[in-house]
């Protein structure tokens, strides 16, 4: 039965879980269809996790087919309710559309001809402040008329033009498909100026669609000579840090006893084959979509070999979905070959395989507890578990594909919750990530390391895409929610009390 503690943690996690939910349905309501649709997504994708969590915590554990069935309904639910959405969605924006036009039938000539002239005849009645600040811009005035003159009726309808840097800013009304606008207006503004000008469709503060036009000298630059070399160095480094781990793990210390080098190379081999899988996945999306990826700078820790590595975009994003697809590639190649060696040691397991664990050892991890519960079940009521090598490096490669994982800044955590919901709530998760690792690092050194390194390397929120406007579809937002779900699963640890019911230990509570 539940301890007083347990219980009162899990009347709290239930009351926040419902709490988010009845905020979300207050707020959901005032956009009526759209606001129900979108709560019942959110909705669709909670549900597995709260019956997974509810029975794990009295006692009823499914197994894993019961598991991935839950995810799959959860999953298609979800996108038959945003198929529904977009579709609601879609009318709106369509009537919205004809109504407009409507209104600019009736002040303006039939004709497109007629509105672009009229257009031009609105814009040389701008007040003379506006037309100082058109003065301004740092762009040629040949080259600003000419970009001005891309904009038509049934793309763009620019209506104010402000200074913006080394570029300028382009107010008015979208009318059209986001991409599609993109495309179009793109393709004339390279047509008529060849490569001179990026075109970036974004969000203004107000959340208006709104066209940025800067230099293409802005454009990302290749790595330095000077920094491809650091990344060689870093890489060498984490080669070090990888054996030193491995030597710790084996029990002796690698730099007083270098001798012992080769006894290190197979866990620190796959270690190595995790960080590389992870790398290969973020470039093989890129290549995909024909970005220029820079070298990876890894980074090397001591405690579990290395944090991963950072990696700069050389080019710029089409949109969000060029955005997460690469983002995600890298955590879903380096997590799914941890998984399968952490399985695989599992599975591989017996009585005098080279480690030997405490069974609370499975405690630090809700997903590791759990799976080690299913493959070596009453193994894990002995106080020493035997456990393949593979077992131990699986689980330090998905910590790792964890902690890339956390929604903050430049991490592919960050760079997904912003490909799917946006840099103003990327920006807050960051704070909050930051806030979070603040708190754990009070028992956990790895968390402040991490927070360090957060802080002064990747802080800041990648730059924008060209198009900002379109989101991902629901497919991708469910596999970022799947991702962010099983990385809290990789960190958050089994509490004694859960871990006894489920049979990890010696009092395993039964």
């Amino acid at each position: 039965m539940f301890t007083g503690s347990e219980t009162s943690v899990l009347a709290l996690i239930l009351l926040a879980t419902f709490g988010i939910l009845g905020w979300g349905l207050y707020r959901a309501k005032p956009f009526g269809k759209l606001g129900i649709l979108a709560w019942l997504q959110s909705v669709a994708l909670m549900t597995p996790w709260l019956l997974f969590f509810g029975l794990f915590a009295v006692g009823i554990y499914l197994n894993l087919v019961s598991i991935i069935l839950m995810l799959v309904v959860s999953a298609g639910l979800y996108i038959y309710l945003g198929r529904l959405l977009r579709s609601a969605g879609n009318d709106i924006i369509r009537q919205e559309r004809a109504s407009k036009m409507a209104n600019v039938d009736r002040e303006a000539s039939p004709t497109e001809e007629t509105a672009r002239r009229a257009q031009t005849a609105n814009e040389t009645a701008q007040p003379e402040l506006a037309q100082l600040k058109m003065e301004m811009i740092p762009i040629p005035q040949e080259d600003l008329k000419t970009i001005q003159g891309i904009f038509g009726i049934d793309t763009y309808f620019a209506t104010e033009t402000i200074p913006y840097q080394e570029g300028a800013v382009f107010k008015g009304n979208l009318r059209g498909e986001a991409q599609a606008v993109h495309t179009r207006l793109s393709a004339a503004l390279q047509e008529r100026l060849g490569d001179r000008y990026r075109l970036f469709l974004i969000e203004n503060p107000e959340g208006k669609p709104t066209v940025v036009i800067l230099p293409s000298r802005n454009d990302p630059k290749p790595a330095s000579l000077n920094q491809k070399i650091l990344a060689i160095v870093l890489m060498v480094v984490t080669i070090t840090t990888c054996l030193s781990t491995s030597g710790m793990l084996l029990g002796f210390d690698l730099y007083q006893n270098p001798s012992r080098y080769t006894e290190t190379l197979p866990i620190a081999l796959g270690i190595l084959a995790v960080l590389a899988a992870h790398e290969i996945g973020h470039w093989l999306l890129a290549r995909r979509h024909q970005i220029r990826l820079s070298l990876p700078y890894f980074l090397p820790t001591l405690q579990i070999g290395s944090f991963g590595a950072i990696t700069r975009f050389e080019s710029l994003l089409l949109n969000r979905n060029v955005l997460f697809d690469i983002s995600l590639a890298g955590p879903a190649a380096g997590g799914i070959v941890s998984l399968l060696m952490l399985i695989g040691g599992l599975l591989l397991s017996h009585q005098g395989s080279l480690f030997q664990v405490p069974a609370e050892f499975f405690q630090g991890s809700i997903l590791v507890g759990t799976l080690a519960r299913v493959v070596l079940g009453s193994a894990l009521q002995q106080s020493l578990v035997d456990v393949h090598p593979l077992t131990i490096i699986g689980w330090l490669g998905l910590v790792i594909t964890a902690l890339n994982l956390m929604p903050a800044g430049q991490l592919d955590g960050g760079r997904i919750v912003m490909a799917i919901y946006g840099r103003k709530v990327a920006g807050r998760t960051t704070i909050a990530t930051l806030i979070l690792l603040a708190l754990v690092s009070l028992g956990n050194p790895l968390a402040m390391y991490w927070a360090i390194v957060i802080v002064f390397l990747q802080r800041d929120l990648e730059r924008p895409s060209l198009n900002e406007i379109t989101e991902p579809d629901d497919a991708r937002a469910a596999l970022a929610l799947l991702a962010l779900f099983l990385a809290l699963a990789t960190l958050i640890p089994l509490s004694p009390g859960l871990a006894g019911r489920l049979g990890i230990g010696v009092n395993n509570g039964f």
